[in-house]
């Protein structure tokens, strides 16, 4: 070959190399974040969403995509929310939410793998066909909300024990809603109480629902796992104390916020558990060999300060079992 003629091809491999180079290198990984609360309320859990993904070497920006989608307690927007992730060819789909956001992610899409958290009975739902084994192409983590509201119902009764009225705010826009109003009529009943049931779907019917609670002189209230009411905690706590209603809370943030107690597992540790299995996935984990994670520990947090503005004087052996508590 001539000295000029190698010249010029070697000048030619070097300028396509580096193209040919990236067309081999995979695009960076989307990972579509669809909830059906708001980004502020919701700032700490995906800090620990990410962390999760850090845990299993994806980086936000990095080596990793987020794309968010909002629906701000508004169930009816989840459906065209998922689908719009599902377009832009996300890679995985995290479902965070509940029910409501379960039910959209998988009608949006049976190939794009899913990872949800979310509580309600996941079997007779027919989300998954097991927790040990899911199928299809959704795994995730169970919140045990159903599980949880006779516990709730019992340490609210430890302090008010006077009280034969509770009531009980529920979302009737929450696929659980019957259920778990069901298996909370059912434990007052064994318990004596007669428990009245709030329904508050929107901003407004919050206002109207503890109204009520003061008309009814109802004598504390459970505030029932949703989304919706998480997203929206510092108005139910104010309004708590503004009609001085003694009320128990899924999630420790209430009591931090200034509510009176709250009991369930760390919504932050559930988030991080979310990322990582989104990493697992993207590393090559099928969906469907993922088991559902279940919380082993739950968390107990009282206000103290909130008790006291309450007149409440609690039992000793409540504060000793307390996780947290705020004075």
């Amino acid at each position: 070959m001539k000295r000029r003629a190698f010249i010029a091809l070697l000048g030619a491999a070097s300028a396509i190399g580096p193209f040919a180079v990236c067309a081999q290198q995979k695009a960076m990984p989307v990972i579509g974040y669809l909830s059906a609360g708001l980004p502020g309320p919701a700032a700490p859990f995906v800090a620990a969403f990410r962390r999760g993904l850090s845990e299993t070497g994806y980086v936000d920006g990095q080596n990793v995509a987020i794309e968010y989608a909002w629906a701000e307690g508004n169930y009816d927007r989840l459906p065209g929310l998922a689908a719009d992730l599902v377009n832009r060819k996300v890679d995985v789909l995290a479902a965070t939410g509940g029910t409501p956001t379960i039910m959209a992610a998988k009608g949006a899409t049976s190939t794009i793998p899913i990872v949800f958290l979310g509580g309600g009975d996941l079997v007779a739902d027919r989300v998954v066909t097991s927790l040990a084994r899911p199928g299809g192409n959704l795994t995730g983590i169970s919140l045990m909300a159903i599980e949880l509201n006779e516990k709730r119902l019992d340490l609210l009764s430890e302090i008010v024990p006077q009280a034969s009225v509770i009531a009980l705010l529920a979302n009737p826009n929450s696929p659980s809603a019957k259920r778990m109003i069901g298996d909370e009529q059912k434990a007052a009943r064994v318990k004596g109480l007669r428990l009245n049931i709030l329904n508050a779907g929107s901003d407004s019917e919050i206002e109207a629902a503890f109204t009520s609670v003061a008309q009814q002189r109802a004598g504390a209230l459970v505030v029932m796992a949703d989304p919706f009411f998480n997203s929206r905690r510092e108005r139910l706590v104010a309004l708590a104390s503004r009609y001085a209603v003694p009320a128990i809370y899924e999630w420790r943030e209430f009591a931090e916020a200034g509510g009176l107690i709250s009991y369930g597992p760390s919504q932050v540790d559930l988030f991080r558990q979310v990322g990582a299995y989104c990493g697992r996935i993207l590393g090559g984990a099928n969906p469907a060999d993922l088991p559902i994670q279940q919380p082993t520990k739950f968390e107990l947090l009282i206000n103290l300060k909130t008790a006291k503005a309450l007149g409440l004087t609690l039992p000793q052996s409540l504060l000793a079992r307390a996780d947290e508590v705020i004075e």
